[in-house]
């Protein structure tokens, strides 16, 4: 398996860990989990909670069109190395995003946000 290739099997169990601070958060708050209507749920949890389920569900929105990307650069014949490098970089960027998100640290959580989408933009590229 590539490296690349890995980057996307961590990201993807990464974005399901980021659930973990969700759950935390709704024991927190003196609750049961709703397995009936979990969006109803998550949407009333504020302050940790709020930042918790919002740090999933954008975790979740980045896997996509990472995984593309990767799939791009290694169909359209991208440098392994660069491509390595990018993907090794979303992944550190991902965690870094969710842990900024969790710690209510929003300028930081703003720029390795941005330091991800470009490594995932920079994977696209190589394959021109």
């Amino acid at each position: 398996m590539t490296t690349p290739f890995l980057c996307v099997l961590i990201a993807f169990v990464f974005a399901w860990v980021t659930r973990i601070p969700v759950f935390v958060a709704i024991r927190q708050a003196g609750k049961e989990i709703d397995n009936e209507l979990p969006p109803r749920q998550m949407a009333s949890l504020e302050g940790f909670g709020a930042r918790a389920v919002a740090a999933h569900r954008s975790a979740l929105d980045h896997l996509a069109p990472f995984v593309a990307a990767v799939l791009v650069a290694h169909l359209g014949d991208a440098d392994p190395r660069r491509s390595a490098v990018l993907a090794i970089a979303f992944v550190v960027a991902q965690v870094l995003h969710t842990a900024a998100y969790l710690a209510n640290i929003d300028y930081l959580r703003s720029f390795v946000w941005l330091i991800g989408f470009f490594t995932t933009l920079g994977l696209f590229l190589l394959a021109l």
